[in-house]
């Protein structure tokens, strides 16, 4: 998924994020407001790994909601 959409979109996508990172706050996730680089930030320091490792996960995440949105999009798609 594209980080426009998820900053944009952030307030939708919070409670998805606290599902992968549960070590998050509430201030985490409103600091970061979608933010990519403040996102990889936090992982970092919350989790105490590498930066590589942080992106790695924070662009797979992005990833996984662009794949949920297309099966949500193919599910409405045949309710006509």
């Amino acid at each position: 998924m594209n980080w426009d959409r998820v900053e944009g979109n952030w307030k939708q996508f919070t409670g998805q994020a606290r599902q992968q990172w549960g070590k998050l706050t509430d201030n985490d996730l409103q600091k970061a407001a979608g933010r990519r680089d403040q996102l990889v930030g936090i992982i970092q320091e919350r989790y105490g790994i590498a930066k590589d490792e942080a992106e790695r996960q924070a662009n797979d995440w992005a990833d996984a909601l662009k794949e949920e949105e297309k099966v949500e999009k193919s599910g409405r798609a045949g309710n006509f």
